[in-house]
């Protein structure tokens, strides 16, 4: 009760913060790089040709800096971007100077921009700073899309969808791209006359990045903090009548015969809606949502003694996720939206409906109130997951933040009686991020509890950590603390369940983390190396006495050469103290106690530019009181832009001494893409993999006929891999969506 007092009074006070972020945000940095939009009367025709009037009067973005490999010297080839608006889009004409065939690697929606020739937007409407958008156009007129935000990860995930439009044409020693994105596609603020704004060029042939502004190379592209102004003459046309409604039918044949039940035909159907409170402002409705047209999980060989993070790639759960998210660190999230919908196994359970509100209150105050209800299945009672999240931005790019979880289970009193931790989970944090005007330093805080019936101690889990960049160095620490009793049942936690593989039980015992990373980065102007990287890190486990429960310490250099191939090579140590027998093999399982044992990691990446590329890994050295050799390798031809292929194996041997056995792994993941269009796309992903059991088979053939409108066509089928070729289930599912705007 204390602690939601406290709660309840930090959520009061973030309400009375509005001094600290109300000035408008200008940078010394965005001084040397603005722009200025006007509008336009006359209709825009989206086809490649930058024909109409207002494209010769408009403003030009020009000098594009070079990013990649370094930011010394001139781009080989400039780009122009012109842009105006209507009352209800924005408009961007791209100029791009080259010479030759464009290189796409696929045709393929959201492929991202790493080997193709493209072209990208990128908006911080607020212009804080903290939030924004990603659009992403190739020369063949392929289309991604990304949210950003200041805990962006290492690469966007393309997951990310919304409508927008373009257009593509070559006229030989350059090419067009013409892009439309509606204002009611995007969050914003009518009365915000100034949005921050950059752009990208990716020139795959010379594998050269520029950008419109000059960031760091330290920095991604994208980086909110060195994006230039974009002003308004006056007031942002404010979106109306924004209200989408996306229906589907679908229906599936199949059979589990791993669950002795036969064939079977059924039908259903459901409806996603968004309807825009304001321009800023979103509620998010669905009603029976099926998820399944969504690509399958790639399957991994897990060597350690955790669970493995598995990414969120549902459509509903992906738009402003990173208010949820990104709370806690990459092995200890609060919130994972993988809980709600899904057991443990990757399993679909039934969600009922749902609902979503989030954007921000004000250009300062960012909002996420989700509530979702799933329906019974199985041995799955119920159950009603509610999220809440308040953040508040302060300072030039920091950000206050607050959350509240609650999951809800829908069982009898007898039940809860007798496992009172069922019953419900709930959480609360709050979270302080701090990043310097430059972005080259920032810091973190942050303090989350449990609450269970009947715990009411060791339920907090709290960390600290900062990091420093600069040009050649980059320096990251981080300490944090666990107890035994945080539950996150809208969560992961990576490391409190240890696993007794003798008693075949799990034991819950909190840690102590420490992380500390130190690299150093080479720029050559010559040569053939565009980036080299050396880098030591250690990552500690520590049992609440101190004593070491598992530290891990890598030293490794990574080069990355100019013609766009890669190596590297890593040398690890690890120390476990095992508290509980583990097992890797049928044999007889480890014993706990002291084991430290040395790997060495050797990989190469060719030029994924050419039809024919190939990347290896080998490792060998020690494994626990052991020995492993692991190789894996993946084999890819393309016929660029339509057809691709990819062979891909991974084989650990594990040799323990006696009684403790040894094993082979095997995991082989050949898969085939054939994209007859922009529009139409088929592919077949096979996953064998014998320390899951599971031979998977997956054809998705997906076709955009409109904007965010599809049919899907989906067969998979599961075997056993000993023995070998027993089914276990297979299914057809087709599903039919249309998307709506009233």
């Amino acid at each position: 009760m204390k602690f939601l007092i406290i709660y309840f009074s930090l959520l009061f006070s973030f309400l009375c913060l509005s001094h600290l972020a109300q000035a408008q945000n200008i940078s010394e940095f965005q001084k040397s790089f603005q722009l200025h939009i006007q509008p336009t009367t006359a209709k825009i025709k989206i086809d490649g040709i930058l024909d109409e009037p207002v494209w010769s009067s408009s403003e030009v973005a020009k000098d594009f800096k070079k990013k990649y490999p370094n930011d010394i010297g001139e781009v080989k080839r400039q780009t122009e971007v012109r842009f105006t608006y209507d009352n209800e889009n924005i408009y961007f004409g791209f100029k791009v100077y080259d010479s030759g065939t464009a290189i796409s690697r696929s045709l393929k929606r959201d492929v991202g921009n790493e080997g193709n020739d493209g072209v990208g937007i990128m908006l911080d409407p607020l212009n804080k700073k903290t939030n924004g958008f990603f659009f992403l156009v190739s020369a063949l007129n392929v289309q991604s899309e990304d949210q950003l935000s200041l805990t962006f990860q290492d690469k966007p995930t393309w997951s990310w969808d919304t409508k927008w439009f373009s257009a593509t044409k070559d006229y030989g020693n350059y090419w067009i791209a013409e892009v439309m994105i509606p204002l009611k596609s995007i969050r914003y603020d009518p009365k915000q006359l100034q949005w921050g704004i950059n752009f990208l060029r990716a020139d795959a042939k010379n594998n050269e990045y520029s950008t419109w502004t000059k960031v760091p190379p330290i920095f991604k592209s994208y980086d909110l903090g060195y994006m230039g102004l974009l002003n308004w003459p006056s007031a942002t046309p404010a979106s109306k009548n924004n209200i989408i409604f996306l229906p589907f039918i679908s229906g599936s044949t199949g059979e589990d015969q791993e669950n002795g039940k036969s064939l079977n035909t059924s039908g259903t159907g459901g409806f996603d809606a968004k309807v825009a409170l304001n321009a800023s402002l979103n509620l998010d409705l669905t009603v029976n949502p099926d998820f399944s047209q969504v690509e399958i999980d790639q399957q991994v060989t897990n060597l350690t003694r955790f669970d493995i993070f598995l990414p969120e790639k549902r459509g509903f759960f992906l738009e402003n996720s990173d208010l949820f998210s990104n709370f806690g660190m990459p092995f200890i999230r609060p919130f994972y939206s993988r809980t709600i919908g899904l057991d443990k196994e990757g399993n679909r359970i039934p969600i009922l409906f749902g609902a979503r509100m989030s954007g921000n209150l004000d250009p300062a105050t960012r909002i996420g109130l989700m509530n979702m209800q799933t329906g019974k299945q199985n041995n799955y009672s119920a159950e009603n997951f509610t999220a809440f999240t308040l953040q508040r931005s302060v300072l030039k790019r920091s950000v206050l933040k607050t959350y509240f979880l609650n999951r809800e289970n829908d069982i009898s009193e007898e039940a809860a009686k007798k496992n009172p931790l069922d019953k419900y989970g709930r959480n609360a944090g709050v979270s302080f991020e701090y990043t310097n005007t430059a972005g080259t330093f920032s810091s973190w805080t942050d303090f989350h509890k449990s609450f269970k019936a009947t715990i009411n101690d060791d339920d907090v889990y709290a960390s600290t950590g900062f990091m420093k960049d600069s040009k050649h160095w980059t320096y990251i620490s981080l300490i944090g603390s666990l107890g035994k009793n945080f539950y996150t049942d809208m969560g992961y936690v990576q490391g409190v369940n240890n696993y007794d593989a003798v008693r075949d039980t799990t034991i819950r015992v909190g840690f102590k983390n420490l992380f500390n990373s130190l690299s150093y980065r080479l720029l050559p102007e010559n040569g053939s190396i565009g980036k080299m990287v050396a880098k030591l890190d250690n990552f500690s486990t520590l049992h609440p006495d101190n004593s070491i429960n598992q530290s891990d310490t890598k030293i490794g250099v990574d080069i990355q050469f100019k013609k766009a191939s890669g190596f590297g090579v890593d040398i690890n140590n690890t120390i476990v103290n095992l508290l509980y027998p583990i097992s890797f093999t049928k044999g007889v399982p480890l014993p706990a106690g002291h084991y430290v044992f040395n790997q060495i990691q050797v990989k190469y990446m060719s030029d994924m530019r050419k039809a024919f590329g190939i990347e290896s890994m080998m490792n060998i050295g020690q494994f626990y009181n052991g020995n492993v050799k692991g190789i894996s390798m993946g084999l890819t031809y393309r016929n660029q832009p339509n057809f691709k292929v990819v062979l891909s194996a991974q084989f650990n041997n594990i040799v323990f001494p006696n009684p403790y056995g040894s094993t082979n792994l095997v995991l082989l993941q050949p898969r085939v893409e054939w994209n007859f269009s922009t529009k139409l796309f088929w592919t077949t992903f096979v996953q064998y993999n014998t320390q899951s059991n599971n031979f998977n088979i997956n054809s998705r053939l997906q076709y955009r006929y409109k904007p965010m409108s599809d049919f899907f066509l989906v067969y998979t089928d599961n075997y056993f891999t000993d023995p070998l070729f027993k089914n276990k289930n297979r299914a057809l599912i087709f599903k039919f969506s249309y998307w709506f705007n009233l």
